[in-house]
């Protein structure tokens, strides 16, 4: 789950990061109010879940509370990369005399958490990566371990950070990690982490993505949550327990084994398909679990037919038979179905689908060309 950069704010404040005063508007007469309670230029920032924003525009300086009502005159309402901009945080801009970066992700590779710092903050730190990827200091941390002090300091030390940043950097690291580890987050960063005229340091922008899968545990961040923001057919897969990501094709992916399903995409894309979705319905899965996906997918208005792809381990063919009869009878099905059914229980579950309207398939292959062929003939008929 992705929160907004105020709601990121509102977090580390917790944990004692300091963050520039203010707060969040809707309408550019409360920007304009704000501003005036602050009594001092402040940046109107665009609160959507992309990155980006400053080069698309969504983030203004105003040295007046009337400059700040005209920039939220244009930043709200505005579309930034397919996303309308409801709200804008308000806050007092910094004195910035240099701009650094500091993160906490995943590193997938080595299976741990990654610590990275670097003088070169401000700007997107995949681009910093990809140019120049000597000025990101890196660190793998042991989680029995957390973060070190004497790591801090060698992570400073090897991003070549100024003395005054080096010593005010280790609460705003230790910060940084307590949040990581509190919310499960997949990654939590601050970028800049400004230096101030004064030489202070505060957190100037902040991102934090929180773990979906450990939503359960942060009851209080049901708040943070945004329908707006998230495909509407997406949240209503995960109110159903499923695994879904909406794709911009015609033809329905339904699979068990994340691995067989992007495989299956792999294939439709190669025979000239177009897939519109990617559905894990898992191991094991029963027969309502198998009718709920085929209504879940089918809540896509796009898709014009459905490629069934089942390699049974612990998932029953049969049982994946009886939920795609169900979802026959029960619903009114328009679009072509191709199955490919194998593994545990296939014979079975392929007799019972014996003079249905769904089309089997040996291999993955010719399931991939069929659905194809049965979509695009559809096409053409239409």
């Amino acid at each position: 789950m992705k929160i907004h950069e105020y709601q990121a704010k509102e977090i580390f404040a917790k944990y004692g990061v300091p963050i520039p005063p203010g707060r969040v508007a809707t309408t550019p007469d409360e920007v304009a109010q704000i501003a005036g309670e602050i009594g001092k230029p402040v940046v109107v920032k665009a609160q959507v879940h992309v990155g980006g924003r400053g080069k698309a525009g969504g983030i203004k300086l105003g040295k007046t509370p009337e400059e700040a009502r005209a920039a939220a005159e244009q930043i709200i309402g505005m579309d930034i990369k397919g996303l309308k901009v409801e709200q804008v945080l308000v806050e007092a801009a910094a004195d910035i005399k240099e701009e650094y970066y500091i993160g906490i992700t995943t590193d997938r590779a080595a299976r741990r958490n990654i610590v990275m710092v670097s003088a070169a903050g401000g700007i997107d730190i995949e681009e910093v990566a990809a140019s120049t990827p000597e000025k990101i200091a890196r660190l793998h941390l042991d989680p029995a371990l957390g973060l070190q002090d004497f790591q801090i300091r060698q992570l400073a030390y090897d991003a070549k950070l100024p003395a005054a940043a080096t010593k005010g950097i280790g609460p705003f690291l230790k910060a940084l990690y307590k949040v990581y580890v509190d919310y499960d987050c997949s990654l939590a960063e601050i970028n800049p982490l400004v230096l101030t005229g004064e030489g202070t340091l505060i957190a100037a922008d902040a991102k934090i993505n929180i773990d979906d899968n450990a939503l359960f545990r942060h009851k209080d961040l049901a708040q943070y949550q945004e329908a707006q923001e998230e495909d509407p057919i997406e949240a209503e897969a995960h109110k159903r327990g499923l695994t879904y990501v909406r794709l911009e094709g015609d033809i329905g992916i339904i699979g068990n084994g994340a691995g067989l399903v992007m495989t299956t995409l792999d294939v439709v894309q190669r025979e000239g398909g177009r897939p519109a979705n990617f559905l894990d319905i898992g191991g094991g899965a029963k027969a309502e679990v198998v009718r709920t996906a085929i209504d879940t997918v089918l809540l896509d208005k796009n898709v014009k037919g459905i490629f069934f792809n089942i390699f049974g381990g612990i998932t029953r063919g049969d049982e994946v038979a009886k939920g795609m009869l169900d979802a026959m009878s029960t619903m009114d099905i328009k679009v072509p179905i191709v199955v490919r059914l194998t593994g545990t229980r296939a014979a079975e579950g392929l007799k019972l689908l014996e003079g249905s309207a769904l089309t089997p398939a040996a291999t993955m292959q010719e399931g991939a060309q069929k659905i194809v062929g049965l979509v695009n003939n559809a096409g053409q008929a239409a």
